[in-house]
């Protein structure tokens, strides 16, 4: 159970119960050596430095989406955290000195915990449903709601910046 930090504000209600809530086809699902939140990385390059690769597996009638996605070198996966809260729209990491919106995080815990991993592709098995990565900072068994191939041409930015000090 996540219990709210000094600084953090919790929405009035549950997005997970709002009527209107995204209905999603979770393609697949994540297989990590991290089985509890506690051992889990909290961003990629910490995934990397500690090793054990990873697995996505794709079920069955979404594998013929894997065609062509063998030429590329890194993949952008989409997850779906299940077991983060939902309702926390401003939270106090452990390692910040003050509390932040959401939105300026990447927290599993945030209205829609829609999870982003750009992963470099060691192995692909269209007809297996299997992408074998070099690593990901995601929980076993963390659904796969997409798929897509990572353009250094576009989806990188050499002069992107993000603020300096903890704020």
């Amino acid at each position: 159970m996540f219990e709210q930090r000094e600084g953090e504000v919790a929405l009035a209600g549950d997005p997970a119960s709002e009527a209107n809530d995204a209905r999603l086809a979770f393609i697949g699902h994540i297989r990590s050596p991290w089985k509890r939140r506690e051992d889990c990385p909290k961003n990629m390059d910490a995934a990397r430095e500690r090793g054990g690769g990873a697995t996505v597996l794709v079920e069955v009638p979404y594998r013929a989406g894997l065609a062509g996605l063998g030429g590329f070198s890194h993949v952008v996966v989409l997850s779906w955290f299940a077991q983060a809260p939902r309702n926390l729209i401003v939270q106090k990491p452990r390692h910040a000195t003050e509390a932040k919106g959401v939105f300026a995080l990447r927290s599993p815990a945030r209205p829609n915990p829609v999870g982003l991993h750009v992963a470099r592709i060691v192995s692909l098995d269209v007809e297996a449903g299997t992408i074998e990565l070099d690593a990901i900072d995601a929980l076993d068994g963390t659904p796969v709601i997409d798929l897509k191939p990572y353009f250094a041409s576009v989806d990188a930015f050499p002069d992107a910046t993000r603020p300096t000090k903890e704020a």
